[in-house]
């Protein structure tokens, strides 16, 4: 690991992405399927972790992933917004 990579990318890096795809679409599922604001809240925290995970690996991506990534992450805050309102 370099001295510039963190912890939390490192490990990251490490886990399985089937596991991530299918602990992501639980909190999805449930966030669609819980009362108004709690699951808009849920949308926008998984949105959040998101946007993060997408500026820190912005230079490595394709253009053609960051346009996809932001219309996702667009996508997941309409949502979100829609559920709170």
């Amino acid at each position: 690991m370099q001295r510039t990579q963190s912890l939390l990318l490192a490990r990251l890096a490490r886990t399985n992405p089937t596991s991530v795809f299918l602990a992501t679409l639980a909190v999805v599922l449930v966030a669609f399927f819980a009362p108004g604001p709690v699951g808009g809240a849920l949308l926008l925290a998984l949105a959040a972790g998101l946007a993060w995970l997408a500026a820190t690996t912005w230079r490595v991506q394709a253009p053609r992933a960051r346009v996809v990534r932001l219309l996702m992450l667009t996508l997941l805050v309409a949502a979100a917004l829609a559920k709170l309102l």
